[in-house]
């Protein structure tokens, strides 16, 4: 659990440093309350002028406008929050529109890329009619 937490909280300090062309701290052995924290953090320099549109290096190694990292740490968040549903037995049910929303925006092509850099697990086979949630998680490596 302290693992998923560490990549959650270096997550958003990913997006703070991006947004904010500043390097955050060590976020290792980070609480979950400083995650909330450094949301807020990046909430908060995301609505800067010109912060959308600033220029960082993906977790790839590509530059991208922090809009498509912001766009990425969403994708994150999101599978991770089934993973942590999952982890500890809980509803497993993802919003459908934000589901919707990072399959229009991820599928098929981020899962391939991820693939390629190793940071995503080989893809899950599911049915013809697999719903958009299992379609995503599929995609992602995860077995829905």
């Amino acid at each position: 659990m302290q693992q998923l937490i560490d990549h959650l909280v270096g997550g958003a300090d990913y997006l703070l440093a991006a947004a904010t062309g500043v390097e955050p701290g060590p976020s290792a052995g980070a609480l979950g309350t400083d995650y909330r924290d450094r949301v807020d953090r990046v909430l908060a320099a995301l609505d800067s002028p010109g912060a959308l549109e600033r220029v960082c290096v993906s977790p790839l190694g590509f530059d991208w406008p922090v809009s498509d990292a912001v766009a990425g740490t969403f994708m994150d968040v999101l599978i991770h929050t089934w993973d942590l549903a999952r982890a500890t037995g809980q509803d497993e049910r993802l919003d459908v529109g934000l589901v919707e929303a990072c399959v229009a925006m991820f599928l098929p092509e981020m899962p391939r890329r991820g693939r390629e850099a190793g940071i995503i697990g080989p893809e899950v086979e599911v049915g013809e009619g697999a719903s958009a949630q299992d379609r995503l998680l599929a995609a992602m490596g995860r077995a829905p």
